[in-house]
């Protein structure tokens, strides 16, 4: 299971983001242009000291990132608040790259063209859309469930069972 952001532009989602990937083991993977740099005491706030523990891969732009990908062969799963089928319905496969857009803008149509899959967390209708972050944990913790390719049971502090 991996993490991609898009074009972040508010460091302590990131920072809190990397966090969660460290903790649990997930490789994460930034999608440049960033909005801000990793020298930003917010970004460096967030991620505490768990960023050095963060198995972490730049990619200068969205073509380099698909390049990658397509090497890889991992499916892509967005998700976006314009999506109808929930998180919840989706089967999740252990080599998954779950996508998570810019906080202010979210993602280009291009992007969502080249997701394999776009799922929501459905939320109240009233409301606009969750914080990233708490997204992100919510998403990769039900992939996790799914795929068990989780910590849980490992007996480390901290880890879900």
């Amino acid at each position: 299971m991996q993490i991609a952001l898009f074009q972040p532009d508010i460091p302590q989602n990131t920072g809190t983001i990397l966090r969660l990937c460290a903790c649990l083991d997930v490789a994460a993977h930034i999608i440049e242009p960033a909005g801000f740099d990793t020298s930003d005491r917010n970004f460096r706030r967030a991620g505490m000291d768990y960023l050095d523990h963060v198995r972490l891969k730049r990619h200068d732009s969205w073509s380099k990132f698909e390049e990658w990908r397509a090497e890889a062969g991992c499916r892509l799963v967005l998700f976006t608040t314009k999506a109808a089928k929930s998180y919840l319905d989706f089967a999740y496969m252990a080599s998954d790259v779950l996508l998570f857009g810019r906080e202010t803008a979210g993602v280009t149509e291009a992007v969502v063209a080249a997701a394999d899959a776009r799922l929501l967390i459905p939320i109240k209708p009233s409301l606009r859309s969750l914080n990233v972050a708490v997204t992100a944990a919510m998403a990769v913790g039900e992939a996790l469930r799914q795929t068990d390719s989780g910590l849980a049971g490992s007996g480390t502090a901290g880890s879900v069972t």
